[in-house]
């Protein structure tokens, strides 16, 4: 058979599917002045290939098959498989109708159509529900799907082929590192799939449970390719890279041991990671580390059921990381159903005390699935599901209303990337002098911004 693997380009703003928001995706549209240039960032340096598709191409080339790929021209073929999403479904389902007139059968995969399988249903000829590999291979090897169909996890994730980057003719990342991640971004690999962690607001963890590779098969991997690229940018979307301390110390160990050239990122919690770690991860190729900050309250975190991590360690941390020169991105939620106006400046001036060297903001959104959900369902107010995208009020907050949530969301980002010190942390400008004279512009900055803000708004008094 002809398969075709479709992870459509999105439409209205930058959007990220795959492993983004457990597979649901996010779409970010700018609203500001400082939020266009991070629109900007985003679209040359965020838009990787689906590892999901890649694995997907490996199952069908496998066992013999010609697999095309498409993000968003109809092509010729005997079956189509779609990457859903939450935030651009309406896109992929006007073109699985179109590609269902040429005669194609065309089915779904990923989160979006596995826990929300009406959206998709009148469009498709099946509907993979829950992690594709399972079913994929049985279609590989002949049967005929229709309708819902559940498609079991994996749990010996080293059975899979390793994903086929040539198949997927998206991958195709320039090389020209201008930051740490090169101008059309970078290669995704999966060293373990779920989340051990249980935040309520995730969705991480809803599809299937914690599973890891061995140390070993995702080596060779890597090993494959440095034999495919040189020195290959790898981006690792566990949700939790470092969660078993041992296993991170083994993989850095091998890849130094067979002599592999690599740069890579990850994403992980501060308190899963110490200096020695930072030191090892950093001479076997580390360059980006992501981790969730989320909210500077442990009230609020302990509420939806995050473990909070103490200041002082993730300042030491981010310290560490300045050190071995190492680029952190901090994510923060604004809009927990216990913050307020105060609790959510707290959060926006911990971001600017932290100082990570990129820090991204977004609105809470209670996706379906999560425990969250289940909580909130009565609040929510949004009707269209293309707005579940992590930047748009969704629900009924108890203390703030939209506008002012919008307001707050607009605020953090100009806090922290109008800051002179953003700009020193970029071209690692640590000199004592020097950083004394960035915190002075800091203040001075800080407070020009709180003026406008305060004609804007008004002064608060909640």
């Amino acid at each position: 058979m002809r398969i075709v693997l479709a992870d459509l380009k999105g439409r209205k703003g930058f959007v990220s599917k795959d492993t983004v928001a457990g597979g649901y995706g996010s779409r970010f549209k700018p609203f500001s002045k400082t939020t266009a240039w991070v629109h900007l960032f985003k679209r040359q340096y965020h838009d990787t290939p689906s590892v999901h598709l890649a694995y997907i191409a490996a199952i069908f080339a496998q066992s013999g098959h010609d697999v095309v790929f498409t993000a968003g021209g109809l092509v010729d073929g005997d079956l189509a498989i779609v990457l859903s999403s939450l935030v651009d479904y309406r896109h992929e389902t006007e073109w699985a109708d179109a590609m269902r007139t040429r005669g194609v059968r065309v089915g779904f995969a990923g989160l979006a159509a596995s826990k929300m399988p009406h959206l998709f249903a009148d469009h498709a000829d099946f509907i993979l529900d829950g992690e594709p590999e399972a079913a994929i291979g049985r279609l590989a090897r002949g049967e005929r799907l229709d309708g819902i169909c559940k498609s079991e996890a994996i749990m010996d994730l080293d059975s899979l082929p390793f994903p086929r980057w040539d198949l997927i003719t998206k991958a195709r990342p320039l090389g020209i590192q201008l930051s740490t991640r090169p101008v059309g971004g970078g290669f995704p690999l999966l060293a373990s799939r779920g989340c051990p962690e249980f935040c309520t607001y995730c969705p991480h963890r809803i599809l299937a449970g914690y599973r890891a590779r061995s140390v070993r098969n995702v080596v060779d991997e890597i090993e494959q390719m440095c034999q495919r690229a040189r020195r290959p940018y790898i981006i690792f979307r566990d949700s939790l890279f470092s969660e078993n301390r041992e296993r991170i110390v083994e993989l850095c160990d091998q890849i130094r041991a067979r002599g592999l050239s690599v740069s890579f990122e990850c994403e992980t919690r501060l308190d899963r990671v110490d200096g020695e770690l930072l030191r090892l991860m950093q001479a076997a190729g580390l360059r980006t580390m992501s981790f969730g900050v989320e909210s500077v309250s442990p009230e609020v975190l302990k509420r939806v059921g995050r473990r909070p991590i103490p200041p002082k360690h993730q300042r030491q941390v981010i310290e560490h990381c300045r050190e071995l020169r190492i680029v952190t991105s901090a994510f923060f939620v604004l809009g927990f159903p216990t913050d307020d106006w105060q609790s959510i400046a707290a959060t926006i001036d911990f971001a600017t005390d932290l100082s990570p060297t990129f820090a991204q903001f977004k609105l809470l959104t209670p996706y379906p699935g999560t425990p969250l959900w289940k909580q909130m369902e009565p609040l929510v107010f949004e009707k269209d599901w293309e707005k579940f995208d992590g930047f748009t009020p969704t629900f009924e907050h108890p203390n703030l209303t939209s506008k002012e949530l919008m307001f707050l969301l607009g605020a953090a980002y100009t806090h922290f990337y109008m800051r002179p010190s953003y700009l020193a942390n970029m071209f690692r400008l640590h000199n004592t002098v020097v950083r004394g004279w960035v915190d002075r512009m800091d203040r001075r900055v800080s407070a020009r911004i709180t003026r406008r803000e305060t004609e804007i708004m008004g002064p608060v008094t909640c």
